[in-house]
């Protein structure tokens, strides 16, 4: 571990992102224990906190460099731009690997989202106040909310949140069309619009960032973290009531909610390893798949992509692997899942020897 990294911050961007690897390869999507499929629609499951929590965590890395001025800003807006487009790039690249069928690229995506956030706060961190940021995030997530619940939907007519005909699809049609997420056609879970309260998950980073991470007392600044962490719970469970919490559509509900929870998992993880200094072999393994995270991530996306399309006695190398992993426990749920783990545990052993070598790649 170098000594300019946050342990907590890496655990917790690891645990995400094998959490991510995860709930996106099971053996089967047939056979999914609940728990890590995300909601149909409306409600909030485990898996539905993992993208909000790494959009958080990248908050909260902003937060750890000073703002900058003159020269110096200008240098550092070179690189956010510089790092957004590497981003964007690299998840068209995974959206199209391995045949980019550029007709039907699906352009929004988890890397686009995160790039795009990135620049939004990452600007907003060198160039607005921190009251300025809290006025704009809690702008944006009004306007989200004004725009999906009181706008009517045009060629649709009242304002709704149902899938297909709310604004926040009717916009992404209007742009995306062709280009979206290929399950639905017509709605896409990262699209344009939504990506705007999504700013609002990434804020919520630099806000507890500041809170702990600029604070003399440690205990003093968690403490203040904690509280403001159940009260984002409290109101978001408030405002569900009028605007459901729904990750496809990032309410601003969902905004409150997940960063809520956000707040208090990494308060938990911040007090034990960066204030009592706790260490545990339980949590290697996700320091490692923090300090390479965008890396482990694309490489699951590549790798999952050959497993469905390398060829292996009359399948594939994805399907040969789940269906012997079925004959050896004979229960496919069970199977679907221990396949999800093995493929975490290879996309590990990359970044381990990454690690071990103390390569940390920065996009």
């Amino acid at each position: 571990m170098t000594k300019d990294r946050l342990l907590s911050l890496d655990v917790f961007r690891g645990l995400t992102i094998a959490a991510m690897i995860l709930v996106n390869d099971p053996g089967s999507w047939s056979y999914v224990y609940s728990p890590l499929l995300h909601a149909k629609w409306h409600g909030c499951t485990p898996t539905d906190l993992i993208f909000p929590f790494f959009l958080f965590m990248v908050g909260m890395a902003v937060s750890l460099g000073s703002p900058k001025s003159g020269e110096a800003r200008v240098q550092i807006t070179k690189k956010i731009l510089k790092r957004t487009l590497y981003l964007i790039l690299i998840g068209l690249f995974l959206n199209g690997f391995p045949y980019f069928e550029l007709s039907t690229l699906r352009f929004p995506g988890v890397l686009q989202r995160i790039g795009l956030v990135f620049f939004a706060i990452a600007l907003m961190h060198h160039y607005v106040s921190s009251k300025g940021q809290v006025i704009i995030g809690t702008s944006l997530l009004i306007g989200y909310w004004v725009l999906i619940s009181f706008i009517p939907v045009p060629g649709i007519g009242e304002p709704n949140v149902m899938p297909d005909t709310n604004f926040a699809a009717w916009f992404d049609r209007l742009f995306l069309s062709g280009h979206m997420w290929s399950i639905s056609k017509t709605w896409d879970p990262e699209g344009l619009l939504s990506t705007i309260p999504a700013i609002g998950t990434g804020l919520l980073g630099i806000f507890a960032g500041q809170l702990l991470f600029k604070a003399e007392d440690k205990t003093d600044g968690l403490i203040k973290v904690f509280v403001l962490g159940n009260l984002l719970i409290v109101l978001a469970l408030m405002w569900e009531m009028d605007f459901p919490i729904n990750k496809s559509l990032w309410t601003s509900s969902f905004v409150l909610y997940t960063g809520g929870i956000a707040m208090n998992c990494f308060g938990v993880l911040y007090w034990l390893l960066d204030i009592l200094k706790y260490r545990t072999k339980i949590t290697f393994p996700f320091e490692v798949f923090g300090s390479n995270a965008i890396t482990a991530y694309a490489l699951s996306g590549i790798l999952a992509s050959l497993f469905g399309i390398i060829p292996l006695a009359n399948s594939s190398i994805h399907q040969v692997l789940f269906d012997g992993l079925v004959d050896i426990f004979d229960n496919n749920h069970f199977a679907s899942l221990i396949y999800a783990i093995a493929f975490v545990t290879l996309c590990y052993l990359p970044v381990f020897i990454l690690y071990k070598k103390k390569i940390f790649i920065k996009v």
